[in-house]
């Protein structure tokens, strides 16, 4: 295998070859280590991790933080929450930027350029918050599940990429020979231009999945009622109440007390990235395709 991977290659080339794969188990040792460390560190003797003696293997191995997480009832309510939120959200999401964007990219469309103003407006100017928390409680949204979903129905970066996808990858002649069939818009939509579309719905449904997996601003401002919080907020409030106690119990604050105050923590990073973690590789084949969609044509 050696010999085939050197056949017609110089010296230079070689030298090359060797330069590059080493920059990049650099680069993977630079991104993937710190994943690998809070995971070796959520189940290591705090201590040792803070003095440095945890590098390559977990020592003192203890599952505490892991079981302080799950044995506490909220938990469960805020994967319960963040699942519809992330769910339903997504689903939300596809159903409005889809459209928008294909009907953004059709020539034909004489409004598209003041629409696409306006919705590139709002990427650099809004209310700011105080007027958006009056809004939101005037459409009674306060307190609500709709908070998380309604209010970001339409992400205008992810309707740039699926307008450009559309543009560039759904031609014209394409929708021409579907007329001369008798095929409407809204069929040459949802029969053609949508199964040809899996990569850039891939892309931004994993955009989509990730900003509502992570948002933890909209339950900290708009959301009182602690049975709708989601994941995120639920996992903060665990968190500070552990390091609250581990702070004032006294002797045991600074060495007993912290040292599961930090697993927890750990822990608590892993539960929140696990999820997302797990689903892009099922995802990664149409990211890596769906991701370029625009930047060259021809």
């Amino acid at each position: 295998m050696l010999t085939k991977w050197r056949k017609g290659k110089s010296t230079g080339d070689l030298v090359f070859d060797v330069f590059l794969v080493l920059m990049c188990l650099v680069l993977f040792l630079v991104i993937a280590y710190p994943m690998y460390f809070i995971v070796i560190a959520s189940i290591s003797d705090s201590n040792m991790v803070s003095r440095g003696l945890v590098t390559l293997f977990p020592k003192n191995i203890s599952f505490y933080g892991f079981s302080k997480i799950f044995e506490d009832s909220r938990i469960w309510i805020g994967y319960k929450n963040t699942l519809i939120y992330t769910l339903g959200g997504t689903a939300v999401n596809l159903l409005f930027t889809l459209p928008a964007a294909f009907a953004l990219s059709r020539s034909e469309f004489k409004p598209r350029k003041l629409l696409m103003f306006l919705f590139t407006f709002t990427m650099f100017f809004n209310g700011g918050l105080i007027p958006t928390y009056l809004l939101y409680k005037q459409v009674n949204l306060i307190d609500s599940a709709w908070v998380f979903i309604i209010p970001s129905a339409v992400n205008v970066y992810n309707l740039i990429i699926a307008r450009s996808f559309f543009e560039s990858s759904i031609p014209d002649s394409l929708y021409e020979a579907a007329q001369l069939d008798g095929c409407s818009y809204f069929k040459f939509f949802i029969k053609i231009a949508l199964p040809l579309s899996k990569a850039v719905i891939s892309v931004i449904g994993l955009y989509y999945l990730v900003q509502h997996w992570n948002d933890f601003f909209t339950g900290l401002i708009y959301v009182r009622d602690y049975d709708k919080q989601p994941l995120q907020i639920v996992l903060r409030d665990i968190l500070l109440s552990n390091q609250a106690s581990a702070g004032g119990a006294g002797s045991l604050g600074d060495g007993y007390g912290q040292q599961f105050a930090d697993q927890i923590k750990y822990g608590a990073i892993i539960v929140s990235t696990l999820p997302i973690l797990v689903i892009y590789p099922f995802m990664q084949k149409y990211f890596d395709k769906g991701v370029m969609i625009g930047a060259m044509k021809g």
